[in-house]
């Protein structure tokens, strides 16, 4: 399994930086699919203690109305280098066999506004999420949510797409 931490380059403004995914060798008939990883719950009060307007930018689209609150939620669905490392240790260990990859790197700062948090992508035919802290023996004191979108994955049997 190949694990990949790109450190940050640059000084971070705040240690809720990491973004985490994973490439899962088959999966719900795909091959090497990509799961990005975010946690799915934290603390209201967490919302308070942040700069946002340090932390946000300026617009993807600037014609486009935009979400401060889905803006908010990427910084907030991020982890801390501990529970990075935390939870690369957790995916490497107990799904060892499944995985052909570990990615990890810093967010980009300021985050531009106009971007969607994983958190409120919607489920459909291939869009969906996997709820690690439901699964039984999770071991992390931390939710931790997966997102996959299937459409974007070779099915292992050609043809059946």
């Amino acid at each position: 399994m190949e694990i990949d931490v790109v450190p940050a380059d640059f000084n971070l403004p705040v240690d809720r930086a990491w973004t985490v995914s994973m490439v899962i060798k088959s999966f719900k008939g795909r091959k090497d699919v990509t799961v990005h990883l975010f946690r799915s719950a934290w603390d209201p009060e967490e919302e308070e203690i942040y700069d946002w307007d340090v932390l946000t930018g300026d617009p993807v689209q600037p014609d486009l109305p935009v979400s401060y609150e889905s803006c908010r939620r990427i910084l907030l669905e991020a982890f801390t280098e501990e529970e990075r490392d935390a939870l690369v240790e957790y995916l490497k260990t107990r799904y060892q066999d499944k995985l052909s990859e570990i990615h990890a790197c810093a967010l980009n700062f300021p985050i531009p506004l106009g971007l969607t948090a994983l958190s409120e992508l919607t489920e459909g035919k291939d869009i969906g999420f996997i709820h690690f802290d439901k699964i039984p023996n999770y071991t992390l004191p931390f939710a931790v949510r997966g997102y996959f979108d299937l459409s974007q994955h070779k099915p292992i049997i050609e043809g059946l797409d």
